[in-house]
């Protein structure tokens, strides 16, 4: 037998079930937002800042590689952004040279030796001399690359001071001219021209866009990365986890449990899951129970009505078959009939009416009852019943004569009896002592109905009001029973509002209490 009460979790246990489902369909949206917006700047701001750092790096190694080769001072972006204003600045020196040696010395223009040195000088800058006279090329500082390039130079006069910073084709090997015009001592028409190879800056800058191209690559596999291993750890792993603590349930493991930040959406859902696990493990455990105790009541009443019935059965053959053979017998056998028949009815009562408390289908009706006047009219009924058996019953009152509460006397009544009977047959053959006492405690009173019975051990004390359940079970005809009656009580007594408990010691008897709640206006007296 278990606790009546299991009767009520059972059907209380599916709807929290129920509302536990709910919860997980619900959804927060505290950390969730902060994932998302998490995410958001991962995406966002750490390729900036990752992209920033890296092209900033690699400027600044090109930069310093640049200026270390062609030995220039400049800013990174200038360097960068615009080269050929950098091999501009690599020839000026010498142009200006050569500006200034056209307007005071065009003669010098002939003399080979010169423009030798002219030459030497650009050599560091990865540039030489080209001198033409009308339209003969009379030096070059590279003769090989002449021919390619002579078809590109600008005719005499065509040069405008605009090109200071020089000209730039675009061809296979690009260069950067710069051109001069001036006349020889003889007046023919000459032009100098000063050629800077850009194709040795070019590779530069193509590294520097491969090594951003490449940075950028990184950077955003890097951020992918990232936030695929975030997401797996923050949302993805307690998915899987839940996932898996389905698959449990599903396969019937209800032990599988789960844990989960209630702070977290993901969290939340895990300790919602975990909750209504929980849940159903307690219903069908609860359902399990039940049906064990629906096997033991039918076992029950089977053992309880076939001891009535056999001996109705047997009464009813020997009137039969004549061992009844005289009045007196006839009317002792039909008797034990009556009374067997009589037994049989108050066990299908009893059941019929446990079930009605346990479904909460029982109507009670409260009114308010004078406390001293009730349990007064009880005793005088109890004390008759029990002088036969051997029984005083002690009662004290310690209340208010005007004290009331709030109550159903036939199912208080009904509660009484099933206390006092369940002592009666535990005190035995001895002398019984059954003290009854009421005292007041605030909102309740305490009602205690002690006996001197055999008292029950620590074992099965905790267990007396559990439907079905008794402490012995030999289940003779002396102290049978259905089991039912403290359960009765005690459900009936938790309708009232009221609690109930047992204390108990093995050779000195029982005590049973239970509260319940004054009336209303009696309260507020106090």
């Amino acid at each position: 037998m278990r606790d009546c009460e299991h009767g009520i979790m059972s059907t209380d246990i599916i709807p929290r079930a129920e509302r536990s489902i709910m919860k997980i369909k619900q959804v927060k949206n505290l950390k969730l937002k902060s994932r998302l917006l998490t995410a958001f700047l991962i995406i966002t701001a750490l390729p900036i800042f990752l992209i920033t750092v890296s092209v900033g790096t690699i400027m600044r190694l090109q930069s310093n590689s640049i200026q270390e080769t062609y030995d220039v001072k400049s800013d990174t972006i200038k360097l960068l952004s615009n080269p050929l204003q950098i091999l501009s600045r690599l020839t000026r020196g010498v142009y200006n040279e050569i500006v200034i040696t056209a307007a005071r010395s065009p003669e010098k223009f002939e003399d080979e030796e010169y423009i030798d040195y002219l030459n030497h000088e650009l050599k560091d800058k990865f540039s030489y001399l080209v001198l033409r006279k009308g339209e003969e090329y009379i030096y070059s500082g590279n003769e090989e690359n002449l021919d390619n390039i002579k078809g590109y130079f600008p005719q005499y006069g065509e040069y405008t001071t605009d090109m200071e910073g020089g000209i730039y084709i675009d061809i296979k090997n690009p260069f950067l001219l710069k051109q001069l015009d001036f006349h020889f001592t003889d007046g023919a028409e000459g032009s100098i021209f000063v050629i800077t190879a850009v194709d040795t800056l070019v590779p530069q800058i193509k590294s520097s866009a491969i090594q951003m191209v490449c940075s950028l690559f990184f950077v955003v596999i890097l951020t992918a990365g990232v936030l695929i291993i975030w997401i797996y750890q923050s949302i993805l792993r307690p998915l899987n986890t839940l996932h898996a603590a389905t698959n449990a349930m599903k396969e019937g493991n209800l032990d599988y449990s789960i844990e989960g930040d209630p702070e977290d959406e993901i969290g939340q859902l895990c300790v919602d899951f975990e909750e209504m696990r929980i849940r159903l493990k307690e219903l069908i455990e609860v359902r399990l129970k039940y049906e064990e105790d629906t096997k033991e009541l039918i076992s029950n009443i089977s053992h309880d009505l076939k001891t009535p019935i056999t001996a109705i059965k047997g009464y009813a053959e020997g009137i039969m078959d004549g061992v009844a053979d005289t009045a007196e017998k006839r009317s002792k056998y039909i008797k034990t009939i009556y009374t067997k028949a009589n037994d049989m009815s108050a066990l299908v009562d009893e059941l019929s009416f446990y079930s009605k408390i346990d479904f909460n289908t029982m109507p009670y009706t409260f009114t308010s009852i004078n406390l001293h006047d009730y349990f007064s009219d009880c005793i005088e009924e109890l004390t008759l019943d029990l002088e036969v058996k051997n029984i005083e019953i002690r009662y004290t009152n310690e209340t208010d004569a005007g004290l009331k509460v709030s109550a159903d006397a036939e199912q208080l009544k009904r509660v009484i009896n099933n206390i006092i009977g369940n002592s009666v047959k535990y005190i035995g053959n001895k002398k019984g002592l059954i003290k009854i006492e009421i005292l007041d405690i605030g909102e309740y009173v305490k009602v205690s109905i002690e006996d001197n019975g055999q008292g029950i051990s620590s074992r099965d004390l905790p267990f007396i009001f559990d439907r079905f359940y008794r402490a012995d079970t030999s289940r003779n005809s002396t102290k049978g029973g259905t089991g039912l009656g403290l359960a009765i009580a005690k459900k009936i007594i938790q309708d009232h509002t009221g609690s109930i408990w047992a204390e108990s010691e093995e050779g000195k008897g029982t005590t049973i209490y239970f509260t319940l709640k004054k009336c209303k206006e009696d309260t507020e007296h106090e």
